[in-house]
């Protein structure tokens, strides 16, 4: 019989996982109220958008937690900048209705760089 390896037996894999997830949900509780709750008075939309941040951060605590025992905070950090702005575009562009642009593309391509620099020894 094989057995499931726990999520913590490849700490960075699980983190950007965690990290993904935390993602979708910040993405929606910071830019779901603009479409959904324009109506609505603005208190409605921070209770509401507070509400889906609950969310984001049970996500996010155990991502941090799990990869700051085998990344630098600066890893740490990066990963979860790459994390967010691979995870906005599309939803950008699918959810907000947002054109795809060429900047976009050119972020993208930088992206790399800041990788290599960040992980490098």
């Amino acid at each position: 019989m094989t057995s499931i390896a726990p999520i913590t037996s490849r700490p960075a894999l699980a983190c950007a996982a965690l990290l993904t997830v935390f993602n979708l949900f910040m993405n929606f509780a910071w830019y779901g109220h603009r479409l959904h709750l324009q109506a609505q008075a603005w208190r409605i939309a921070v209770l509401i958008a507070w509400f889906g941040a609950l969310f984001e951060h049970i996500f996010q605590v155990p991502a941090n937690r799990i990869g700051y025992t085998t990344l630098s905070p600066a890893q740490l950090r990066i990963m979860q900048e790459i994390v967010a702005l691979t995870a906005f575009v599309p939803f950008a562009v699918a959810y907000m209705d947002h054109p795809l642009r060429l900047d976009f593309v050119w972020a993208g391509r930088c992206l790399p760089a800041v990788v290599y620099f960040i992980f490098r020894d």
